[in-house]
């Protein structure tokens, strides 16, 4: 007979085996809960947020460009851009025509992309839409579709100021311009934002703010938009008029240095760059340099009047117009006789100038450009800016003396030859030049003396308003107006090309109390009409004329009224009887 027992009793270290397995597990178990819970609790905790926390970028907009009035010239805003992760969009190939339509994208190209991409987890599908635009797009709630806010800069201006304020790439970095040399003062820094996404990259919960967006400083230019207008129209016309290649006008407040204008065209249009050309984006004023011609005349007169051997009345002979240096022929546009010093600048005769060169010497002429600045950077710290040529001999020969005193041989940028002016306006004291608003007077250094350059305004005066004079179109009504005209020959290989030149005028208005310094520069005029005088001296006046009146400057030229004597009233006696009640004694 089999004697039945409790389970386990046949076999009752069996039974102990299992008890023992079981007891070990649970330790086991118990011991590898509390490891994680407790002793790798926060190592598992940071990974788990790893895998899900996230951080996303807060973006910051850039500082605004503002001309001196607070005229926007480049501001940021606000657009959507939209990615995608191509791992999960891949599968959901019956939206993607409807996501490509939506786009503005061939349905083809778009599916070729993702294909193409299908491995990635991130791809930009399109960058900087209209806040209308991205969120049309975004609710279509496509799988695997995000959208992100970032910012995108515009430019009220347009072409205009295009050479100026330049533009910034896609990502809002500076390219071009002041946004290029001020790009670490305009740039803002993005801020951090932790949040909770799933395995799909969909937000699940906005934890907190890192760090805040700090946005970029603003930047107040010295240019006055409206005198921008006014110098990039007339240019424009100008161009237009004359069959030009191109043209330049630079215009400077004398007695802060600061630019008002600062214009080139042809022009571009920094909003829309589907077929800008490198060309196009070069600032002329202040990047293309030339030979300057007889604007240089001025200053050899001065550095001429600074020897004291010389004065204003001082007569030259100029006869028969030629001169022969070395072996070189210098040439007047005709016979000028007798002239004064004032003649040599009216006339713009190239023998005086060159008679005066032979007798100071080249060094003084030479000394006195450097001083005024040529051959050197203006301190604008503008990108590719040029700092021309002015040729420097320990000895000079006989044909570079001759060809320094009327603007040849040297080259100059529009910029530098207006600073020159504008210290010759400001009684001969140079001031450093800005493209930004200045707050305080900049100190300046004495290059000419006053009595000189006031010598030396009075003749310039006579080049606009004298008779014969050949900077007449350049005149203002109601305002004095003094400048050169310059019409120079274009070097090409091998010498100077007969029938290709640049016109230019330099000037300063008003006369008796200067304020305001241009120069304007019209690169090969074609048809027509070539002289600095008939083609530069309009566009200058017309620039002037605008900055003369828009900022208010009293005007110092207006006719004379002539005195009216007013009649002399008989005095009436009135009888007491009509004279009324309160009146009688």
């Amino acid at each position: 007979m089999i004697d039945l027992k409790p389970n386990g009793s046949l076999h009752p270290w069996r039974f102990r085996v299992v008890i023992g397995v079981l007891v070990v597990c649970s330790a086991l178990i118990s011991w590898r809960i509390v490891e994680l819970q407790v002793m790798d609790g926060g190592f598992l905790k940071n990974q788990g947020d790893k895998r899900s926390m996230r951080h996303t970028v807060i973006p910051a907009h850039r500082g605004l460009v503002t001309d001196r009035y607070g005229e926007p010239l480049a501001v940021s805003t606000p657009v959507l851009t939209l990615w995608a992760n191509p791992s999960i969009l891949v599968n959901h190939e019956s939206r993607w025509d409807e996501l490509a339509k939506a786009l503005g994208t061939d349905p083809k190209t778009f599916a070729d992309r993702l294909r193409a991409n299908a491995g990635m987890e991130f791809i930009y599908l399109r960058r900087h839409m209209t806040p209308r635009d991205g969120e049309l797009v975004a609710a279509l709630k496509v799988p695997g579709v995000h959208s992100i806010e970032e910012y995108r800069r515009f430019y009220p201006a347009g072409e205009v100021a295009a050479h100026l304020v330049g533009f910034t790439n896609v990502d809002e970095a500076g390219q071009e311009g002041l946004e290029l040399t001020y790009n670490d003062w305009l740039q803002g820094v993005p801020g951090k934002r932790q949040v909770l996404q799933d395995r799909r990259g969909r937000l699940i919960k906005d934890v907190q703010v890192v760090s805040n967006a700090r946005p970029g400083n603003d930047l107040a230019l010295s240019i006055d938009l409206r005198l921008q207008y006014i110098a990039h129209r007339e240019l424009r016309e100008a161009l237009k008029n004359f069959g030009a290649k191109a043209g330049s006008a630079v215009l400077v407040d004398i007695r802060t240095g600061e630019i008002l204008a600062m214009a080139n065209h042809p022009s571009y249009n920094p909003n829309n760059r589907t077929n800008l050309k490198p060309d196009m984006m070069r600032n002329r004023a202040l990047i293309d340099v030339f030979e300057p011609g007889s604007p240089i005349k001025t200053f050899t007169v001065a550095a001429a009047l600074m020897t004291g051997r010389y004065q204003p009345t001082t007569v030259m002979d100029t006869r028969p117009g030629t001169m022969r240096v070395a072996t070189m022929t210098v040439r007047d546009h005709r016979n000028y006789g007798m002239l004064d010093l004032s003649g040599v600048i009216m006339k713009s005769s190239n023998v005086g100038a060159v008679k005066l060169a032979l007798d100071i010497g080249a060094e003084s002429i030479h000394g006195l450009l450097q001083q005024l600045g040529l051959g050197e950077y203006t301190g604008l710290g503008f990108p590719g800016e040029s700092t021309g040529r002015l040729p420097s001999h320990r000895k000079w020969p006989l044909v570079e003396t001759a060809t320094l005193s009327y603007g040849y041989g040297l080259s100059v940028t529009a910029t530098q030859l207006v600073q020159a002016y504008a210290a010759l306006a400001n009684g001969g004291r140079r001031l450093p030049l800005s493209l930004l608003k200045v707050n305080e007077l900049p100190q300046g250094t004495q290059v000419i003396p006053e009595h000189i350059s006031q010598q030396m305004l009075t003749m310039l005066r006579g080049v606009v308003d004298s008779e014969g004079g050949t900077g007449s179109r350049a005149r203002v009504p109601g305002y004095q107006v003094g400048g050169k005209t310059g019409t120079v020959h274009k070097a090409e290989a091998g010498g100077y090309a007969e029938d290709r030149y640049r016109s230019v005028f330099a000037g300063i208005a008003p006369i008796s109390n200067p304020r305001f310094a241009a120069v304007v520069v019209i690169d090969e005029p074609s048809k027509g009409e070539y002289y600095g005088g008939l083609v530069a001296a309009p566009v200058f006046g017309e620039i002037m004329s605008g900055a003369l009146r828009l900022l208010n400057v009293t005007p110092d030229d207006l006719p004379a009224l002539d005195q009216i004597e007013l009649p002399v009233l008989r005095q009436v006696e009135i009888p007491p009887s009509q004279q009324p009640e309160g009146s009688r004694g």
